[in-house]
């Protein structure tokens, strides 16, 4: 019987691809926690296999009085008593089978681990197995599977809601998603509820990557290079902006995103089922940056305040719900894209606003400083004032000179 048990587990090994003495190793750990527990040992067990019998051996450890450790309060050396129970073969059997199956769990996630952990970010089409109140389980391949969580987070904090709101998920349907983490079978960190036991790739169909994936599909200038996406502020289910640029001058980047008749956008709309893009004209300058991004409203004049990233933006009086938008949602999503603070005022609002603010003036120029050149004091004997400049260190011109100093001779 032991022999027939170590033929099939030879078997299996080839089988499953798995290093005999690793698999060896891994039941003789489990068989002597599991013998510790069944014979009540109280400093454990240690069992071994025959290699070529496949018989199998429990002795329990028996601890030695002169190594004991005061400090440590342990023994160091433990001497070794045959306790071998019957039927160690049929328990032995189980156990490998459990070894096994945890084995080639463990494989075959390592192997995907390998393989999609430098792919985070990646879209990946896949087919809906089943969806659970918590999770949806996507079928991206044969044995390769992954999780889309949406969670309560209000009951599970740890966890992730990575489905946008309203979207639900039938069997067989395929959509697309990005993938955003993969999780280590080797990982020491403490996994939360279950996770050993769910795919071990994670998708989402919140992520801004997702909306830059799917352009990147739709439209080849994005994917060769030509057109960037600088910017994506995105709320799933609602309403996205998306700020790209050209690097021809010849090409219009919006244009490009859109496609004809809004085909190329429609295509990715169509994806995210329903959720409004806005593709809007990246600028290098923030004023006009940020007026873009406030688009369809119309905007009259922004005022930047670098050193606080603040933006005033005011806009025509009926453009103001426009701007603002539906609770916010249109100022909050340009203000993302941005990186700016915006503050939306209406122009009447804004004049009241300036026209309550103080003024200083401004000084006079002293427009009759003595470094100008002054007219000449001349009036001649019908009362008319000479238009002549005066020469320099002197009152009167060229002309009057003489005749002013003939003048003075007189009254003197």
């Amino acid at each position: 019987m032991a022999s027939q048990m170590m033929e099939a587990l030879m078997e299996l090994c080839q089988e499953k691809h798995i290093d005999q003495l690793y698999l060896i190793d891994r039941l003789e750990q489990s068989l002597a926690k599991s013998y510790a527990d069944i014979l009540h040992l109280p400093f454990g067990a240690e069992v071994t296999i025959d290699r070529a019998t496949g018989k199998v051996y429990v002795y329990e450890l028996v601890p030695v009085e002169e190594s004991y450790d005061e400090e440590t309060d342990e023994y160091t050396e433990y001497t070794k008593r045959d306790v071998t129970p019957k039927g160690t073969s049929r328990i032995a059997a189980q156990h490998a089978k459990a070894e096994i199956n945890a084995i080639v769990r463990n494989s075959a996630r390592q192997q995907i681990y390998e393989e999609f952990s430098g792919r985070i970010g990646d879209i990946i089409t896949g087919t809906v197995l089943q969806s659970t109140p918590d999770f949806t389980i996507v079928k991206i391949r044969e044995g390769v599977e992954a999780e889309l969580p949406h969670f309560d987070q209000r009951r599970y904090e740890n966890e992730r809601n990575e489905r946008p709101m309203g979207e639900r998920y039938l069997h067989n349907q395929r959509l697309k998603a990005v993938i955003i983490d993969v999780r280590d079978p080797n990982s020491t960190v403490q996994p939360v509820r279950g996770e050993h036991s769910r795919p071990p790739i994670v998708i989402s169909r919140t992520h801004p990557a997702l909306l830059r994936r799917l352009f990147e599909l739709e439209v080849p200038e994005i994917y060769e290079g030509t057109v960037e996406i600088k910017s994506i502020a995105r709320e799933p289910g609602q309403r996205s902006k998306v700020a790209v640029h050209s690097l021809d001058d010849r090409l219009d980047p919006v244009g490009a995103c859109v496609g004809p008749k809004g085909s190329r956008v429609r295509t990715v709309v169509g994806e995210l089922r329903g959720e409004r893009v806005d593709v809007i004209l990246w600028d290098e300058d923030p004023a006009v940056y940020v007026a873009n991004a406030l688009s369809p409203a119309k905007v009259n004049r922004v005022l930047i305040d670098e050193e606080k990233s603040y933006a005033g933006v005011i806009v025509p009086d009926d453009q103001l719900s426009l701007a603002i938008g539906k609770e916010g949602q249109n100022a909050r999503l340009a203000a993302r894209l941005t990186g700016w603070h915006i503050d939306i005022k209406s122009e009447t609002l804004a004049a009241d606003i300036l026209k309550n603010i103080p003024t200083r003036p401004e000084p006079v120029e002293d427009l009759l400083s003595d470094d100008e050149p002054q007219r000449c004091e001349f009036v001649s004997e019908d009362g008319v004032r000479c238009r002549n400049q005066a020469r320099p260190g002197s009152r009167f011109c060229g002309l009057h000179e003489p005749d002013a100093i003939e003048s003075a001779e007189d009254l003197i």
